[in-house]
């Protein structure tokens, strides 16, 4: 009987964890993104609009004015792509306008930011 209220518990807590996961990835993305970025289709600032941002090709997103490196940079945003860029943007599209920002070093804060971008914010 203790086993069964005990997996009941547990199982309770599953969905306010998963919560916590989203709200990591929104308080990540605001401290390294949202200065420049967000999460809702077509709001461009600074930066363009990072919704639906997977899969589509860098350079693309519509209504906003990119630079040629990154409109000529052939990429196609998947984790990967995203990872290396988020690390050291110089290094992936050089001539990219994304000054001053250096990149992250932190891997745990990329794939956290990345995750986060996969839910759509």
């Amino acid at each position: 009987m203790n086993g069964r209220i005990f997996a009941l518990t547990l199982l309770g807590f599953v969905p306010a964890a998963q919560g916590f996961a989203q709200e990591d990835g929104q308080t990540a993305f605001n401290s390294s993104c949202r200065t420049c970025h967000t999460m809702k289709e077509g709001d461009h600032r600074q930066g363009p609009s990072l919704a639906g941002v997977i899969g589509r090709k860098a350079g693309t997103a519509p209504g906003y004015n990119f630079s040629d490196s990154m409109k000529q940079s052939g990429i196609v945003w998947d984790e990967a792509n995203l990872d290396k860029f988020i690390a050291n943007p110089d290094q992936v599209v050089n001539g990219n306008t994304m000054k001053p920002y250096g990149g992250i070093t932190d891997a745990a804060q990329r794939k956290t930011i990345i995750e986060f971008m996969k839910t759509g914010g």
